[in-house]
């Protein structure tokens, strides 16, 4: 087991993906300078961080069943300083933070654990969760997924924002087993920054040990793809199509190659809600400030910035034309998905036409 294992725990839509990639695509370079990203036969630590979470994910409950143990047994042959994340690890739950800490010796001391939490301004996340959601075959509106978010408990509630997002819980669960000096929150500026040079601070790495850059996004949609895609799932689930199917169909060639491609007027926060977030930023704010846990960044920043002058758009009300655009644009990748497909009767012409070769070569022929 190396000296230290930093566990980089989330949260979602913080440039998680775009961290993930870059490890694993410098992995060879890091693994010089004494930082080891161990992974196996997979690219990252996803079905691991199912398995130790126990979430029953869609279409890989079953993959992910002895991941984490055989993560844990790649991070233990590793020396120096070990890196894993994944931002499903935000919901664990004290349980499965135990045993995560025991696994990777943080219990009995042999190893230095640390916790690595990235974040960033309320209201943009609020606007990325919900398009997330749509994206994995969600059917809310956003002003009955902003409703729901408001009328749960922040602590208590089993909506996936508030277990996935809120520091204050997030951390004090991981803050149960991991002291506070080893709890690192990183803060990306409102105005935009290095999300790998300042996680590169936390991990003790410089930034150009890991040149090789990521093009992986999990990009934000606009108002108009994201009625597409929750008018397209609602019709997808009358019809019956199953959660992987859709994984493969309607996520990967619709949403991630084609309208996450296009270029749209970003989703705004609605300003009427702007107070109620800037209230839960400030608890949040407020928190971290007496915690005594590792702050790489301002604080200030999780904050939602003043209201734009720019009039808001409902973005469950897209104009037709903009819905039209982001329709066309998906028959046009579902079809060249079809197109590139290998033809089933001509796959099956050609396996007949061979067995018909073999039988003609048998003895006695």
């Amino acid at each position: 087991m190396g000296a230290k294992v930093f566990l980089h725990v989330g949260a979602p839509k913080t440039g998680t993906t775009y961290l993930q990639d870059r490890l694993f695509l410098n992995r060879s370079s890091l693994a010089k300078h004494g930082i080891k990203y161990p992974t196996g036969l997979r690219e990252d630590h996803f079905l691991a961080a199912l398995d130790l979470t126990g979430i029953k994910w869609p279409g890989f409950a079953e993959k992910a069943e002895g991941e984490w143990d055989g993560l844990v047994r790649r991070a233990k042959l590793a020396t120096g300083t070990v890196v894993l994340s994944h931002e499903v690890l935000a919901v664990a739950k004290p349980s499965r933070i135990r045993k995560a800490a025991s696994d990777l010796g943080g219990l009995d001391n042999s190893t230095e654990l640390h916790v690595v939490f990235t974040a960033r301004d309320i209201t943009r996340q609020l606007t990325a969760d919900w398009q997330e959601g749509l994206k994995m075959y969600g059917t809310k509106s956003f002003r009955r997924y902003l409703r729901e978010v408001k009328e749960g408990d922040p602590r208590t509630s089993k909506v996936w924002f508030w277990r996935a997002q809120h520091i204050p819980r997030v951390l004090s669960n991981w803050g149960a087993i991991v002291p506070p000096e080893r709890i690192h929150l990183v803060v990306l500026p409102r105005s935009g920054g290095d999300v790998w040079e300042m996680f590169s601070q936390v991990i003790g790495a410089d930034p150009t040990w890991a040149p090789r850059e990521s093009d992986r996004r999990n990009s934000s949609i606009g108002a108009g793809e994201a009625t597409l895609l929750r008018q397209l799932n609602q019709r997808l689930k009358a019809a019956g199509l199953e959660r992987a199917t859709h994984r493969r169909l309607v996520l990967d060639a619709i949403v991630y190659d084609t309208i996450s491609e296009r270029e749209s007027e970003p989703i705004m926060f609605p300003p009427a809600s702007h107070e109620w977030a800037r209230d839960v930023a400030q608890e949040w704010t407020d928190w971290v400030a007496a915690s005594g846990i590792d702050v790489i960044g301002d604080p200030a920043d999780l904050l939602p910035g003043p209201p734009t002058d720019a009039e808001w758009r409902n973005p469950d009300r897209p104009g037709p034309k903009a819905v039209r655009d982001a329709a066309l644009d998906a028959l046009v990748g579902i079809t060249l998905e079809a197109a590139n497909r290998p033809d089933p009767e001509a796959s099956l012409r050609r396996r007949a036409a061979r067995a018909a070769r073999r039988l003609a070569k048998r003895p006695g022929r």
